[in-house]
């Protein structure tokens, strides 16, 4: 059976990155936000039958029924909007005034730049029991130490997704994907968007995913440069199906994503090179113009609940930060996809990935170049 992922991620390009520095214009440090919200004054006690909530996520990434469940458990009506991308949500939550979103799913990047900007609401833990239920590495993410203005939803890495009747040997290092052998050439994908396109570069020169040094992106560039040469395409949405028909043997995948192509391919296989990668946390944040924090809150501590947070992992296939929501999880799902068993201190060996502020422009000027080239 076939898996249509949601389309989550944001797609490369200088007006993307534009709108992320506009988010991010009073930030781009690597330990977290600078300028938060003051906390406001909630009432553990309120009537949650008489707060609304509207809820942005992207399409398919939490139960449909959820707002009707939500609704019979804790009393609120929830109104659900999509969004396609980070970039499309953090434009209309940094385009001042009230938005009319309570609730919003983005990466842990953007959700660092609207705490930076003090668009969110810090995290009133009281409110939040089921935060219990987080892995405590959960806890200490590089772009919100301690979970002060954000709760993580879902979280992995990125690696290798591949063929092994096509490759003839398991591949192991990002070089194995920049500087193929030749028998793989323009069998090959790399993911399109800014963050993951330089990762491999970055990752194989030694370098921090998060670097904003002139000298070393200048050398991530030229290595890019040189990849494209034995690349297919450059490809964030249908690489897993380029494997899955022959036409890829290797790509750069996100390891849910990996995932869809095993559904139809036991052939295909995930593997994080040696040299390190990153970890990606998709977030729910608490917008501050909000005028129903606290059934936000109640919002966020049900989808905490193992039996409902599980459902991404049965669902999407991917992991989740919830320590009782994975020990739930079948043990057939976990040998089907064995990137599902990862565990937490594995992935935090991966490299945060954090807002970069103003260097995101260079990121995406990178890009542009090298597609161009």
């Amino acid at each position: 059976m076939s898996r249509i992922p949601p389309i989550r991620r944001a797609l490369a390009g200088a007006a993307a990155a534009a709108l992320v520095l506009a988010a991010a214009a009073c930030g781009g440090g690597e330990s977290g936000a600078t300028a938060q919200a003051t906390p406001d004054a909630l009432n553990p006690s309120a009537d949650l039958t008489k707060q609304t909530l509207t809820v942005s996520n992207w399409d398919a990434y939490m139960p449909e029924d959820l707002p009707a469940t939500f609704e019979k458990a804790v009393g609120s009506k929830v109104t659900v909007t999509k969004h396609a991308t980070n970039e499309e949500i953090m434009a209309k939550l940094t385009a001042g005034g009230d938005s009319g979103i309570d609730v919003a799913f983005v990466s842990g990047p953007f959700a660092q730049a609207l705490a930076e900007q003090g668009l969110v609401e810090p995290i009133h833990a009281d409110l939040i029991p089921n935060l219990a239920n987080l892995y405590p590495e959960a806890t200490n993410l590089a772009y919100d130490p301690g979970n002060k203005f954000s709760v993580p939803y879902t979280w992995g890495t990125t690696g290798l997704c591949y063929r092994s009747d096509l490759t003839g040997y398991e591949p192991t290092s990002w070089n194995d994907l920049l500087s193929p052998k030749p028998e793989l050439a323009k069998k090959i994908t790399m993911l399109q968007t800014d963050r993951w396109l330089m990762l491999p570069a970055q990752k194989s020169l030694g370098y921090s995913a998060n670097t904003t040094d002139p000298a070393e992106l200048a050398k991530v560039k030229e290595k890019l440069t040189a990849a494209k040469q034995s690349l297919l395409a450059f490809d964030d949405t249908t690489f897993y199906s380029r494997l899955v028909s022959g036409e890829a043997a290797l790509v750069e995948a996100w390891d849910g994503w990996c995932n869809y192509g095993i559904t139809d391919n036991d052939k295909i296989k995930f593997t994080v090179p040696t040299e390190g990668s990153d970890l990606w946390v998709d977030t729910m944040v608490v917008l501050k113009t909000s005028k129903n924090k606290e059934a936000a809150h109640a919002f966020i501590n049900y989808i905490l609940d193992p039996k409902i947070h599980s459902w991404a992992v049965q669902n999407i296939l991917y992991k989740v930060p919830n320590k009782a929501a994975m020990e739930s999880i079948d043990p057939a799902l976990i040998k089907q996809y064995p990137n599902l068993a990862t565990t937490p201190a594995d992935l935090l060996k991966g490299e945060t990935l954090v807002d970069l502020g103003e260097g995101a422009t260079d990121y995406s000027r990178i890009v542009t170049e090298v597609a161009a080239s």
